[in-house]
């Protein structure tokens, strides 16, 4: 008789389950079990908008976040037609990707182990793109941190977004799971400080007289 062969359980998803749920139940002192926040989706979203007029384009993107993601991207097409850009209704714009279960563990964690550390001068994601609900979304610039991108096949450098969507019901108990998993947060300090740095000297306050 075959021996049935043992499904290993994502890295994450066992550091969730065995570390960070009773973690995140100690720090909140939920009730019930179920009111632990957890990871449910995380959609990664590629615009390509020259596709209207190339596309070899959006090939390109589809293969990209295939080798991302390990699955097959949707097509996005434009729901209607804009005259001044060239495009019309059913052409298509980008492609995206719904990671659920295992698969959204692996990526997680390929993501920030391995993709994250590889970008230039990186200091951390902004604590405040979160949406009010506890879901978190960001934007990366270039595909080529992502080892699964071979370099030599890129046609260019193009960027994505990806949203964590989780159970949390506010901000804060959604920053404390992402928090958790190893999302590298910038300090509150250094956040504040980015912001006054745009703003200029009104935003640090008026020199006393």
């Amino acid at each position: 008789m075959a021996a049935t062969a043992t499904k290993t359980l994502p890295r994450l998803k066992e550091k969730y389950r065995s570390e960070i749920a009773p973690a995140l139940a100690e720090e909140f002192s939920y009730d019930n079990v179920m009111q632990i926040p957890g990871l449910t989706k995380i959609v990664v979203n590629m615009g390509v908008g020259e596709a209207a007029r190339d596309s070899k384009v959006i090939d390109a993107a589809v293969r990209d976040l295939t080798a991302i993601t390990g699955q097959k991207p949707v097509v996005t097409k434009a729901r209607k037609s804009i005259a001044q850009f060239k495009l019309r209704e059913g052409m298509p714009i980008g492609a995206h990707v719904t990671l659920r279960g295992d698969r959204m563990w692996e990526f997680a964690d390929r993501l920030l182990t391995l993709a994250l550390p590889r970008i230039r001068d990186f200091r951390g994601l902004s604590g405040r793109q979160f949406d009010g609900q506890g879901n978190y979304t960001f934007g990366l610039t270039e595909q080529v941190m992502f080892h699964e991108i071979d370099q030599d096949r890129i046609d260019k450098l193009r960027g994505m977004d990806i949203t964590f969507v989780t159970t949390a019901t506010n901000d804060d108990e959604g920053r404390a799971l992402l928090k958790a998993l190893g999302f590298p947060f910038k300090a509150p300090a250094d956040e504040v400080a980015k912001v006054a740095k745009k703003k200029g000297p009104a935003f640090q306050g008026k020199k006393k007289k």
